[in-house]
């Protein structure tokens, strides 16, 4: 997820993920991000040239838009005037390689335990899950009504950067 302050200018551009690709993204501004789903060395890869500050990173497996990013979100929204969200899933995304019973299954047999209650979000069409994502954080009240949310997915073999869902 990409955030902005709202006064911040230009919206997001999306190219290739690396410094250069970053900056321009911002025309310079510092913005504060958030990536809710990307591989650590993406991560460390596209904000490589920013400020400590500048890039805020949600990480959860599969990259889903769970209450406690949503949570997050929202500390960072209200309390940090950040106004824009990018939400990055990408591709060869182990989560989109089992199903809830069989994540449930594989940890039940390994500890003993039975987790078949929990929502282990697996997903099998990634572009589907970036847009169940974004509109999950668009359908909540509480985000601020002038914050934008958008979507893409990192391509994890090229390194590029590609839209899912338009900002708005």
């Amino acid at each position: 997820l990409v955030e902005r302050p709202c006064d911040r200018g230009d919206p997001l551009r999306v190219g290739a993920v690396d410094a250069v690709a970053v900056d321009e993204a911002f025309d310079g501004h510092h913005a504060r991000v958030a990536v809710d789903s990307a591989p650590e060395q993406v991560v460390e890869q596209a904000f490589a040239q920013r400020a400590i500050g500048d890039a805020h990173v949600i990480r959860n497996a599969g990259g889903r838009a769970t209450d406690d990013a949503v949570r997050s979100l929202l500390i960072s929204s209200w309390l940090l005037g950040t106004r824009e969200f990018l939400v990055i899933h990408h591709t060869d995304c182990g989560m989109a390689k089992f199903t809830d019973e069989a994540v449930a299954e594989i940890i039940a047999e390994r500890c003993g335990e039975d987790v078949s209650e929990l929502d282990f979000l697996t997903f099998r069409d990634l572009d589907q899950s970036v847009r169940d994502d974004v509109d999950r954080i668009r359908s909540l009240s509480q985000i601020p009504a002038d914050a934008t949310v958008s979507g893409h997915v990192y391509d994890v073999r090229t390194g590029t950067l590609r839209e899912v869902v338009p900002a708005g």
